[in-house]
């Protein structure tokens, strides 16, 4: 993914209305981040502990959505799987976050929900750059490059939904 400005990334929202785009928090590390490893990028607000953002190229255009994180937590005995990354997390490893959909259906309250790991970092643990906690990584026969591509397949059906 290419480094965006903050500008480009409060543009890029398709499931708020550009005031409150304006308002979102935007991480300040922007230029510390290993962008030649993120497929999207991802964050969770600080001052909204309930609500994320999610940030992707898509058809050559930045794609934004903000998320809201369901607030139930699974023991910590539980493992649940994140639908982007196919990554194994223990306890409250993986949320259910829900997006409002675009358009009409947005605005008479209509949303998606995905698993999707918590720290919003499907990128890393695909690449192997971040190992969840106290959990046995899955091997699997598929390389790198398909691993990356069918994270980036599972975001765009997601964005898909959003859209429709």
């Amino acid at each position: 993914m290419k480094q965006p400005t903050e500008q480009d990334i409060r543009a890029s929202f398709i499931n708020c209305t550009k005031g409150e785009a304006k308002r979102l928090a935007v991480p300040r590390d922007l230029d510390e981040l290993p962008w030649d490893d993120l497929d999207f990028l991802g964050w969770r607000d600080p001052g909204a502990p309930d609500r994320s953002c999610l940030v992707t190229e898509q058809e050559g255009r930045l794609v934004g959505v903000v998320l809201r994180s369901s607030p139930s937590q699974r023991g910590f005995l539980h493992r649940s799987l994140c639908s982007l990354c196919l990554t194994t997390h223990p306890g409250g490893g993986v949320s259910l976050m829900t997006a409002r959909k675009t358009g009409a259906a947005g605005r008479e309250g209509n949303s998606v929900g995905v698993y999707v790991c918590t720290d919003l970092a499907c990128s890393l643990y695909v690449r192997g750059r971040k190992v969840p906690s106290s959990t046995v990584r899955v091997e699997e026969s598929l390389t790198l490059e398909e691993r990356i591509a069918r994270t980036r397949n599972n975001l765009a059906a997601f964005l898909d939904k959003l859209r429709a």
